[in-house]
């Protein structure tokens, strides 16, 4: 498989991790001098942000390095192994937060909420920004192709963290009317909540794929039966349909036809691989021609069924 550089989806990525640096700086001195947890339950989503955006961009630019002989597929799994530890990343922020909250519940601490409020407002803003960054790459791909679970887990952390700063907002207006500081303790718990969904978004696509599942939005049974329509063909067996990552699918399958001399099963594995390719976009295959079946993996179609 070819490798996949992007250079606009790089340059992006350097930008985001620009500016959710600043953020980060902001809403730590912020934080501290505030006294709000919320804001410092955002600092650590935010902290979460430039690492998972530091990692991403890592991972992108390794995945473009193209195979060798250690690594014949090359390196596209890099970009899934940085999805999947943005996901547990989000996990164990996430139970940090909670902790802290229920250790503060008890004994709220006073916050200055005006200087809350304003950090908080810069964080939404440059969030947004960033997020729409990002969320220009995330489609680029055509429509049988995977969505990048790199960018799209950068994405999710980012969203998220914009989510969390509208609870901050929230918080610190209720706290500078009423002067309840407990609020400061369930924005933070919400921040928790929504950091911990953005693990599972992330982290459940990702297993799906380290787990050789089929890709979202292909089905093999259809797959089995469109090989089994070609001509001459009488079985289809052993099919596999696997992702090495996002938009790089690729296919295995043993094909049963009629007995036949080797080179006229020439333009068959064309017309089967141009149909992959044009039906499901499916680009890499390895095809086995067989004139009887080897017994190996499980029937999956046949021209009667």
């Amino acid at each position: 498989m070819e490798p996949h550089p992007r250079p606009a989806v790089e340059r992006s990525f350097i930008l985001s991790i620009v500016l959710t640096s600043l953020i980060l700086i902001a809403e730590v001195v912020g934080g501290f001098w505030t006294g709000s947890l919320a804001l410092l339950s955002d600092a650590a989503h935010v902290f979460m942000d430039v690492f998972t955006l530091t990692l991403s961009f890592v991972a992108l630019r390794l995945s473009a390095m193209p195979p060798d002989d250690r690594h014949t597929y090359g390196y596209h799994r890099l970009e899934v192994l940085a999805a999947l530890i943005n996901g547990l990343t989000l996990g164990v922020i996430a139970i940090g937060i909670f902790w802290e909250a229920a250790a503060r519940w008890g004994a709220p601490e006073p916050i200055k909420s005006v200087e809350m409020l304003i950090i908080a407002v810069i964080g939404l803003v440059v969030n947004l920004i960033v997020a729409f960054v990002l969320g220009g790459h995330q489609h680029e791909h055509d429509e049988h192709e995977q969505e990048d679970m790199n960018v799209q887990s950068a994405f999710l952390h980012v969203v998220g963290d914009a989510v969390s700063s509208v609870g901050v907002i929230v918080a610190a207006g209720i706290i500078w009317f009423t002067g309840w500081y407990g609020v400061d303790v369930l924005a933070s718990v919400l921040i928790g909540g929504i950091i911990l969904l953005g693990s599972w978004r992330v982290l459940r696509p990702t297993l799906h794929l380290l787990m050789e599942g089929v890709p979202e939005g292909l089905d093999i049974t259809r797959i089995g039966a469109t090989l089994a329509a070609a001509p001459a063909v009488r079985e289809v067996h052993d099919l596999h349909v696997w992702s090495l990552c996002a938009g790089h699918v690729a296919l295995s399958a043993h094909v049963v036809v009629d007995d036949q001399p080797l080179g006229d099963t020439a333009a068959l594995m064309a017309a089967i691989k141009r149909t992959l390719a044009e039906s499901f976009g499916i680009q890499h295959t390895t095809i086995q021609i067989e004139c009887a079946t080897c017994g190996q993996g499980r029937q999956l179609a046949s021209p009667e069924a």
